[in-house]
């Protein structure tokens, strides 16, 4: 990703979170992964509150990689409060879950989430599973300016 862009994983699982890492460096993506073990934390960083206050060591993410059963809040529990905040509503939200339920991936969308990834077998579907979101987000979707500034003016004003 251009820049150093920071992605925020919410992944409780560690070798979930092991094999994502090791997918982008496979991937030759050169991000910020910033890893949350839970719901609740992945609120803390986006709210940039208690050891998330610090947005220079905590960057804002330029998209959210999301799994939806983890402890304390849930993915979904996450994106019912992502999309409530104005300024934050239009984070780019990557569901990635173990989970291929259509109720589920329904339930994701139905609270606002941009994409549903199931997350693939083996590290080698990882790895071309980071290389396409990377293009995906990089190269052929489009964020608007009004999406960059809300989140720059969220946090400015803080």
């Amino acid at each position: 990703m251009r820049n150093r862009d920071t992605i925020l994983v919410a992944e409780d699982a560690e070798g979930d979170a092991f094999v994502l890492q090791r997918a982008f460096e496979r991937a030759d993506i050169d991000a910020e992964l910033r890893f949350v073990e839970d719901g609740q934390e992945a609120v803390d960083y986006l709210s940039g509150i208690g050891a998330f206050a610090d947005r220079k060591a905590n960057p804002m993410p330029k998209l959210l990689l999301l799994d939806l059963r983890m402890p304390r809040l849930s993915g979904f529990d996450v994106l019912g409060w992502l999309k409530k905040d104005a300024n934050l509503r239009r984070l780019p939200v990557a569901v990635f879950s173990s989970s291929n339920m259509d109720k589920d991936v329904d339930r994701a969308y139905d609270l606002g989430a941009n994409s549903y990834i199931v997350k693939p077998a083996s590290l080698g579907g990882y790895t071309e599973f980071i290389a396409t979101l990377n293009r995906y987000w990089n190269e052929i979707n489009r964020v608007s300016a009004f999406d960059v500034l809300c989140l720059l003016n969220y946090f400015v004003n803080r």
